[in-house]
């Protein structure tokens, strides 16, 4: 696996990249071997959260200038998995929201480090309750969607009978396609998440492509430094260049 020493104005961080997300790790070696992230900000840190990066038009950025959007001209395939999760210290693809972007797809180059918190047990009982519950709303929406015409023509026609039926029908369907599939934490997640910490609500929903494996007292200095409104930091916090290491 490769490993890439970022070096920060407060500290150097060594990441390992995953073999597993090949996309995500062939892009992030070839822009850190070019020197593209050399000179740019983590332009948005959000204390007990994450540390972001990577944005090229935050390379000497007059404070007060709005950051967040830049990248080169193309995203990345998402490359979400299961077993690779938002612990502390993992490395993840930033990218646009769903509603923009329903097939998750990456920046071509922003990335944040998790922070989070430490989760104690009934806190993740509570989180996986309204995991299930929101898998099952997803699910029943999604069966909508493909009944689509048919629910229109009900509608059309008034037919309250036949409507009340397919939404039982299609909310059925949703349980059992979800009991087939449970949302929920693996063993080894609910370990990391009640020990070292992380950001378990993020699971699922970005690419987690590496974790850090020196320099995690850094990201601690960096997440809790102050920050201004867009949440930039006061004073900035520079990666002043990227080392690609055997």
């Amino acid at each position: 696996m490769a490993n890439i020493k970022i070096s920060t104005s407060l500290g150097d961080i060594t990441v390992r990249l995953y073999d597993d997300t090949p996309i995500h790790r062939d892009n992030f070696l070839k822009l850190a071997s070019e020197g593209y992230y050399n000179g740019t900000l983590f332009h948005r840190v959000i204390r007990d959260f994450m540390i972001q990066g990577g944005d090229p038009d935050s390379k000497g950025a007059p404070a007060g200038k709005q950051l967040g959007v830049g990248g080169p001209d193309y995203t990345l395939q998402a490359e979400i998995k299961p077993h690779l999760f938002h612990k502390r210290g993992a490395l993840c693809a930033a990218r646009l929201g769903d509603e923009v972007n329903p097939n998750r797809e990456s920046s071509g180059s922003q990335f944040y480090i998790v922070w989070g918190s430490v989760y104690n047990p009934s806190q993740l009982k509570q989180m996986e309750k309204q995991m299930k519950q929101n898998q099952v709303a997803v699910t029943f929406n999604d069966l909508v969607s493909y009944h689509k015409e048919e629910i229109m023509n009900m509608r059309r026609n008034r037919d309250r009978a036949g409507l009340q039926a397919m939404q039982e029908q299609l909310l059925k369907e949703a349980e059992d396609i979800c009991k087939a599939n449970p949302a929920g934490f693996t063993e080894e997640q609910a370990q990391a998440y009640t020990t070292v910490g992380g950001t378990p609500h993020l699971d699922g929903q970005y690419t987690v492509f590496g974790e850090v494996t020196d320099g995690l007292d850094v990201v601690e200095k960096i997440q809790g430094v102050k920050t201004l409104r867009g949440d930039r930091p006061c004073d900035d916090v520079q990666v002043i260049a990227m080392t690609v290491e055997a």
